[in-house]
């Protein structure tokens, strides 16, 4: 009898039997990777900009815009209405699975994107990108993708990881900026058995030195502790994988030059026209295979589902592994065991929503185990579901959800542990604050700018986290930031899709004026937190330690009066204040005092405020005076619930609101 692996090697077999009996019939349709679509300005569909767009896009999914470069660049249309834009495929890629991609993006760009001028499509193969705007030869750094491998390098190989892989990425570099291809590609010995692969391409239409520039802040943003990861800019991208991702014979041959952009016309109108017969067959054979391997899985499933047997340490899934609910659920009594029966020895933390264990499984894998309050009114299935929203999420500057129980009546989240406790452990603390230099706090400061961003940009949902302190900053071995708590408030049942909340959750102190006034919340309210940590980094000192001192309720109001008198360094800690670069913590208290404005439309996105911190030559706008300033604490005369809010304000003063994930 077939066990279900000899049924899927069979079917998989006779799967690609048929799709590979004609050459035609071989081409599959490209991943989709990211996409940007800006929401700056739109456009309708009865439009002279429409009709622009389609004919370019129609161009360039025709066999007349392929060239040998993988490159090419149009425009459609005159004045406002005018339309630029331009593919680049792989550089590794043959021009057939070129045009497919190009093909293929063209056709899914107007459902991804389907009001928005400034599109840019990325595909494992090709990207695609037009606005409404002259794009060629410019470079453009913003709006960054960042993709990873689920596969950590162990700490004890981390630094000389990264130092092989800056290497082999910056000849890369050096190559494509020199080629007329702008692409390169490397390979270097990682271990006796392993090699690491890299690939780096810019648009061809730019300078030597823009490429220079571009592939330099690329690789410069390349996470070096997984075995994978790439960065994805609208004018060049870099990658590096522990397995041959690109065609190695194919990515040193290099083509012609580039040719001129041009603007389609109606002589294109026919293209494309062509269809191979196989292909239809495919697309019947195709659709019967799968659905019966869809069959074929679910059997399986339900034949071999069951629990973990009591007292097997559980194995977790990362990233895209995570296929069902059933591979998050972990065992309760396993959980029992690590946490030695939830013993106070083992407790480490304790919040609004429940008590945090360190526990310890069998096979030696430390974690953080959450038991949730039993006050929610959340459902089971809404819960189990949004666990997995919230386990995918995956940045090396976020605490990593692993797993959930909920048996006995209890609702258990378990977390990767974190080993150097919170922020605040380090922060307000007179002895252990000098060992946090002015180095480690300016990385720390940017480790959670690109936290939070992942959440709000880079996730596959946006995720608003509504309590960004200290204490839900962990510090790993390195010192490294990881946001713990992100996105909790869904779990709860707590709306955070609207603009508006009936219950305001959080630390008083941290929240924007809008949002402890009146419950409106939108990712500019995690700016806001933001702002008020990068200060309490900066001086080290609580943001609600000032009281009436100095005339000053509070860090913001202190920050604003030496900032407005030209006296900002006093913010500084003593401390740091003679072992730092004077500029960059200017620069930084700056940013803090943009994030902390009054009206949410005056504080820079994340997107914008990592440019900021990267970027000395950006001039940042001037801060004009900021929320809460003269105010002891907020007081909405509109709210009908008063003691509600007030109860959940109050609950937060003491820095401990929702739950805190910090060992102690």
């Amino acid at each position: 009898m077939f066990s279900c692996a000899s049924f899927f090697f069979f079917l998989f077999h006779f799967f690609f039997i048929c799709c590979s009996f004609r050459a035609s019939a071989q081409i599959q349709n490209p991943k989709f990777l990211k996409s940007s679509c800006q929401n700056t300005t739109t456009y309708s569909r009865n439009s002279t900009y429409y009709r622009n767009l389609t004919n370019l896009l129609y161009f360039l999914s025709s066999r007349n815009a392929s060239h040998p470069t993988g490159f090419q660049n149009a425009t459609s249309g005159q004045g406002p209405d005018r339309v630029s834009g331009l593919f680049l495929c792989r550089g590794d890629v043959s021009l057939e699975d070129c045009r497919n991609c190009v093909t293929f993006s063209v056709k899914e760009s107007l459902t991804r994107c389907p009001i928005q001028r400034e599109v840019v499509l990325y595909y494992d193969k090709c990207m695609l990108r037009y606005a409404n705007q002259d794009i060629f030869s410019t470079l453009q750094m913003e709006e960054a993708q960042t993709m990873l491998s689920n596969i950590i390098i162990p700490i004890n190989q981390q630094e000389r990881f990264r130092e092989l892989v800056l290497s082999m990425m910056n000849n890369a570099a050096a190559e494509a900026a020199a080629s007329s291809k702008k692409f390169g590609a490397r390979e270097t010995n990682y271990a006796a058995f392993q090699r690491v692969y890299g690939l780096v391409q810019c648009t061809p239409d730019l300078t030597t030195q823009d490429c220079s520039r571009c592939l330099e802040t690329s690789i410069n943003q390349l996470p070096t502790t997984n075995t994978g990861a790439r960065i994805l800019f609208p004018s060049c991208n870099s990658r590096y994988e522990s397995y041959p991702f690109f065609n190695e014979s194919a990515a040193s041959t290099f083509s012609s030059p580039l040719p001129p952009p041009v603007s389609p016309g109606p002589e294109f109108s026919n293209a494309g026209k062509a269809r191979s017969s196989s292909v239809l067959v495919v697309a019947i054979v195709v659709p019967v295979i799968m659905v019966v391997l869809l069959f074929i899985a679910g059997y399986c499933f339900l034949a071999k589902r069951a629990k973990r047997p009591y007292g097997t340490a559980p194995t977790f899934n990362h990233g895209d592994d995570i296929t069902t609910i059933d591979s998050l659920q972990l065992d309760y009594r396993t959980i029992q065991a690590a946490t030695n029966y939830f013993s106070e020895d083992n407790k480490i933390g304790q919040g609004g929503f429940g008590e945090v264990y360190k526990g310890i499984f069998s096979n030696g894998t430390e974690v953080a185990v959450k038991k949730l309050s039993k006050s929610s009114e959340q459902g089971d299935t809404e819960f189990k579901n949004e666990v997995v929203v919230v386990a995918k999420l995956q940045h090396r500057n976020l605490v990593r959800l692993l797993g959930f129980s909920l048996e006995q009546e209890e609702r258990i989240l378990v977390y990767e542990y974190v080993p150097n406790k919170s922020l605040n452990y380090f922060l307000f603390d007179a002895a252990k604050r000098c060992q946090l230099d002015w180095t480690q706090r300016y990385n720390i400061i940017g480790g959670i700018a690109r936290g939070i961003l992942y959440l709000h940009q880079d996730s596959r949902l946006t995720i608003i986290h509504r309590d960004l302190k200290a204490s839900n900053v962990l510090l790993d071995e390195n010192m490294n930031p990881k946001i713990a708590d992100f996105g909790m408030a869904r779990i709860f049942g707590l709306d955070q899709t609207q603009e508006n909340t009936n219950r305001i959750v959080g630390t008083f102190g941290y929240m924007p004026p809008e949002y402890a006034m009146r419950g409106q919340f939108s990712m500019k309210s995690d700016v806001y937190s933001f702002g008020v940590l990068v200060l309490e980094i900066i001086s080290g000192r609580k943001n609600n330690s000032f009281h009436e001192m100095d005339d000053s309720h509070d860090l913001v109001t202190y920050a604003w009066r030496l900032w407005n008198h030209g006296t900002a360094l006093e913010l500084v800690d003593p401390m740091i204040i003679g072992n730092c670069k004077k500029s960059e913590v200017v620069r930084c208290i700056h940013i803090g005092l943009l994030c902390v404005q009054e009206d949410p439309v005056d504080r820079p996105a994340l997107s914008t405020i990592l440019v900021m911190f990267t970027s000395n030559s950006m001039t940042l706008p001037v801060p004009r005076r900021p929320g809460f300033f003269n105010h002891t604490r907020p007081i909405d005369p509109l709210d009908s619930d008063q003691s509600t809010m007030s109860k959940s304000v109050a609950e937060s003063t003491d820095d401990a609101s929702i739950s805190t994930l910090c060992p102690r």
